[in-house]
């Protein structure tokens, strides 16, 4: 998991791996951290590189656009993959974190695309 500040004022929280009952503690609390040190009016959560997440994990995505909501800030999903692309959208959440597009590109690295060929 990493957070960055964009240039924008916003900020950037990116999750790798599994988003189930251990990531979901850790996003609260970095949910929170964030909307106290910065105070941005937008977070993307960046979910490309989340191979699975489970309803625990979906439940905290929720409070944490409820807790962002109430602190005067928007949380939205960026680049999800596939399959959390496919869980939001049975869930019927997809549009509530913005109706993000599902991320098809290679990845070599956390946040940065493969360089072209």
């Amino acid at each position: 998991m990493t957070i960055e500040s964009l240039p924008d004022g916003n900020v950037e929280l990116a999750l790798r791996g599994e988003f189930d009952t251990d990531g979901a503690y850790l996003v609260r609390e970095r949910i929170a951290e964030i909307l106290a040190k910065w105070r941005p009016v937008r977070i993307e959560v960046n979910m490309r590189l989340v191979n699975f997440i489970d309803s625990v994990g979906i439940s905290a995505l929720v409070v944490a656009f409820q807790v962002a909501e109430v602190s005067g800030s928007r949380l939205v999903v960026t680049e999800p993959s596939r399959f959390v692309h496919r869980q939001l959208w049975v869930t019927g959440l997809l549009g509530l974190f913005g109706a993000p597009e599902p991320y098809f590109g290679p990845v070599t690295r956390l946040n940065k695309p493969a360089p072209p060929a």
